[in-house]
């Protein structure tokens, strides 16, 4: 048997110990967990420099590097949100009533874990912590599959939640850090459709479509992040620019940063100018199209149907539209599906763009960087799926379940 075989029957048996734990029980393991973690700061801290080092060395770019790094508030982000999973609903075994039959019979539906869950990701150690804890709560064992830039980070912690997991007598299988990076065991582990009910794979676009392309698991795609912001005619111009600077600088190498700025051009000679100044200071390479190019010096002039790019770095792409409509289209034609934003004082308008926009989110007046878990209350995430099957968006503890029918009779039987 191979040692990913092995892996997956250890994690599908591991989960059903979860079907009897109480909530309360949970809560008290997951409580551990982010205590452990952040008893074990300086443990982590030391080996994830170690990955760091050798990323910088290996000359991988700046926005890996960037989502690598774990440093003390990073740290304490994990552990605070373990602790905000703690405070959550357990949404497994919530009932809904559907109905009652003309017969008698009565009807409902019962939330329940998806089983084993497979996370295929990129150097994104702080995953292990989060999708560890979100699958626990959820009634999930989890299988994780890291690259091997964040290997060795992923291991320590993964080796402090299962300590954790051994003192409350329950199985290490439900944290399972596969140890070798390995791509044809990654190939296998997408093959393990008896043991594994759900593959979700977080990382560029490559790794995405590779998964998506030869996993014989259903997928739950968690696609890259081209964001838009619209600043529409009726914007207030100072909350545009807030929220533009927020979601472009304030970090880059995430997936709900601003790529993409679109402006109606009856603002644009007052907004632009400005936009241009702001982004000089601090150093943001622009992009734009003709009819925008005369605010910007030195520019990058692309033509119309040449945006739709995840920088993840001080970069951005701007267009100029004749109206709101054809700032939906632009959006539509470019868009990823994860998260877009309008800046506007016109109610309607903000109604209408959440209607007609295809994303997981859509906001009015805010920054594209509240797209995250967290950050809407679900406690941590395991990532903002872009697809519509059973989830859409920031994955928390609901994410995690389906439903089953529940069907309660009187001996009734069918004519």
């Amino acid at each position: 048997m191979s040692i990913i075989t092995e892996l997956a029957q250890q994690a599908k048996k591991a989960a059903r110990t979860l079907a009897i734990l109480s909530e309360s029980q949970k809560n008290a393991v997951l409580t551990d967990m982010a205590a452990a973690i952040r008893a074990n700061k300086s443990k982590i801290i030391e080996v994830n420099e170690k990955e760091v080092a050798r990323a910088k060395e290996n000359n991988l770019d700046a926005a890996m590097v960037d989502r690598l790094i774990l440093n003390d508030e990073r740290i304490e982000a994990m552990a605070e949100g373990i602790e905000v999973i703690v405070e959550l609903d357990d949404p497994v075994g919530k009932e809904r009533v559907i109905g009652t039959r003309p017969n008698g019979i009565e009807i409902k539906k019962m939330r329940i874990p998806l089983g084993v869950v497979c996370m295929i990701y990129e150097a994104r150690p702080n995953v292990t912590a989060d999708a560890g804890a979100l699958c626990f709560k959820s009634g999930n064992a989890v299988i994780l599959r890291g690259g091997k830039e964040a290997l060795d980070t992923s291991l320590a912690i993964a080796e402090l939640m299962q300590d954790v997991l051994e003192k409350h007598n329950l199985p290490k299988a439900l944290v399972t850090v596969v140890p070798n990076p390995d791509r044809a065991l990654m190939q296998e582990l997408m093959e393990q459709r008896d043991y594994i009910d759900v593959i979700i794979p977080r990382g560029g676009e490559g790794l995405i479509n590779y998964v998506t392309d030869n996993a014989k698991v259903p997928v739950i795609q968690h696609f890259k992040g081209v964001c838009h912001l619209y600043v529409d005619k009726d914007a207030d111009l100072d909350k545009a620019m807030a929220i533009l600077l927020n979601g472009k600088t304030q970090r880059t190498g995430v997936c709900n940063a601003l790529e993409g700025l679109v402006v109606h051009q009856a603002v644009a000679g007052d907004f632009l100018p400005k936009v241009a100044d702001a982004f000089k200071e601090k150093g943001v390479k622009v992009h734009v199209n003709e009819k925008g190019s005369q605010y910007f010096d030195g520019a990058d002039v692309i033509a119309e149907d040449a945006y739709g790019e995840e920088y993840l770095g001080l970069e951005i792409a701007i267009r100029v539209v004749d109206d709101f409509d054809a700032a939906v289209d632009h959006i539509a034609q470019f868009g990823s599906n994860h998260t877009e934003v309008i800046c506007t004082e016109d109610a309607e308008k903000g109604k209408l763009f959440q209607r007609a926009v295809d994303a997981s989110v859509v906001m009015v007046n805010a920054s594209s960087r509240f797209s995250d878990g967290s950050q809407l209350g679900l406690g941590a995430e395991i990532g903002i799926a872009t697809t519509k099957l059973h989830a859409y968006g920031p994955m928390g503890l609901e994410s995690l379940t389906s439903e089953k029918y529940l069907v309660n009779g009187e001996g009734q039987i069918r004519d």
